[in-house]
């Protein structure tokens, strides 16, 4: 057995995500007093309090998700299991950092401070959306994003049976009704902005200028990456790739693919809800497939996990 830890997310929060489990575990506590006192508000009471509509901005979520996640990790070690691989899919890269010991929790939220606000501000000087395409092939994606007048382009390859576009208001639209009218089906996501596309380069350059003040480890085992589906390379300069994430699609089914070849077996999704068995489900074969995003699903899994060693 050899296994990866995957991150979900923004979209994925809820409010009272993580509860039971930050109930159970004395690290909860740490966890969102260090993002209270980085980020300025209750964190803990933003996650189990929240009302949905403040939970989903981006300030809060990014944050919000972050520690719901770390929460995840921390219940998952606590019971003796390790990760021999790290996989985030976009916001999730930073939880999956911290897992590999990239960050530490602290800068993790210090990292997420700068992004979320510098993608709420892009996101507000614009009219922007993304919606998830199913049922239709990423080629046919974007032939019709390209036909489209206006800014549209495929940002997430999630799996075969999953692409998600962003873009201008008028021309998401647009090219979201194209795909229904061939009847895939087009599901409006509930998000600021364009995010993964060059609508948001002013927050990647707002991120390029500040992340070089934050320090970043060697990861400890194999970080695979949206921007290339591959191992980080060693060297990477990391206030310029974080940059370059808000501006560059997420290859998640590469990076599914690349982790099944290089003998990863084992998939444990940790965060709020389940969001990426699904795409590992329509990626990949012959693999297990685990979540951690309460007690009884700990439980769950760490029995899996146990038993099959």
């Amino acid at each position: 057995m050899k296994n990866v830890l995957l991150f979900t997310g923004q979209g994925s929060q809820f409010s009272g995500m993580g509860a039971a489990l930050a109930a159970m575990l004395p690290e909860a506590s740490a966890i969102y007093e260090a993002g209270s006192d980085i980020l300025g508000f209750d964190l803990k009471k933003m996650c189990l309090e929240g009302e949905d509509a403040v939970l989903a901005e981006t300030c809060h979520a990014q944050p919000a998700i972050y520690a719901t996640e770390l929460i995840c990790l921390e219940a998952l070690k606590a019971r003796g299991i390790a990760c021999e691989g790290v996989c985030g899919h976009s916001l999730g890269e930073y939880a999956a950092m911290t897992a590999c010991g990239m960050l530490t929790a602290e800068n993790g939220f210090r990292a997420l401070k700068i992004r979320a606000q510098a993608m709420d501000e892009a996101a507000k000087s614009q009219d922007s959306g993304m919606y998830a395409i199913l049922r239709m092939p990423a080629e046919r994606i974007g032939e019709i994003c390209a036909q489209t007048p206006g800014y549209v382009v495929p940002v997430n390859f999630n799996s075969p049976a999953q692409t998600v576009i962003a873009g201008e208001r008028q021309a998401v639209d647009a090219a979201a009704k194209a795909c229904a009218a061939e009847k895939a089906r087009a599901v409006p996501l509930a998000v600021a902005a364009a995010f993964h596309s060059k609508l948001m380069q002013p927050a990647a350059d707002a991120i390029a200028a500040a992340f070089t003040a934050i320090p970043f480890a060697p990861p400890t085992v194999p970080f695979y990456t949206n921007l290339t589906g591959e191992p980080l390379a060693e060297g990477t300069d990391m206030a310029q790739y974080c940059a370059k994430h808000c501006v560059s699609p997420v290859r998640f089914a590469q990076e599914l693919q690349n982790l099944h070849a290089a003998g990863f077996d084992t998939y444990i999704e940790l965060g709020p809800k389940k969001v990426l068995t699904s795409f590992v489900k329509q990626t990949l074969k012959d693999v297990d497939m685990h979540t951690v995003t309460d007690p009884d699903s700990l439980e769950e899994t760490v029995t899996c996990l146990k038993h099959t060693d």
